[in-house]
C-alpha cells in the first residue's frame, strides 16, 4: 500500500513528464478537464487541473466537480504515474475504473499510447 505522500510525488513527478512531452501537449492542446483520483485501498483524494492540455496543478483532496473520475488502488497509481505501469491492462481487467464521457476516455486512451508506449 502506498502513502499519500507517495502518490503525491507520483503525480508531480506525472505533471513533469507530460508537460516536458510536446508530442502530447500539440495532441491535447484543446482539452481542458478537471480529474479527480480516488486510491480506494488508502481513501486517498487527489485532484489534477488540465488547461489546453498542460496541468497546471496536482493536490490532495477533492477540488471542483471532476470532469473525470478515476479509481485504482494506491499501489496501481503510484506505479502508473511513474511509468512502471501501462494503465491499459489494468483498465480492461477492471482494476482501473474511469467515469468519464466517451471522448475523455478516449483522450485518456491515447494519452496512455504516448506516456507509456512499451510499458
Amino acid at each position: 500500500m502506498a502513502r499519500s505522500e507517495d502518490i503525491m510525488e507520483a503525480l508531480k513527478d506525472y505533471k513533469i513528464q507530460c508537460n516536458n512531452n510536446k508530442r502530447l501537449r500539440r495532441m491535447q492542446r484543446d482539452w481542458t478537464k478537471l480529474i479527480h483520483f480516488l486510491a480506494e485501498d488508502t481513501g486517498d483524494t487527489f485532484t489534477m487541473d488540465v488547461v489546453k492540455g498542460e496541468i497546471i496543478t496536482v493536490q490532495a483532496g477533492k477540488e471542483g466537480t471532476p470532469d473525470v473520475f478515476i479509481t485504482a488502488n494506491s499501489e496501481d497509481m503510484c506505479d502508473m504515474f511513474w511509468g512502471d505501469l501501462n494503465p491499459a491492462q489494468k483498465y480492461l481487467d477492471g482494476e482501473i475504473r474511469v467515469k468519464a464521457s466517451q471522448e475523455d476516455v478516449q483522450r485518456i486512451d491515447a494519452i496512455t499510447m504516448i506516456i507509456w508506449p512499451d510499458t
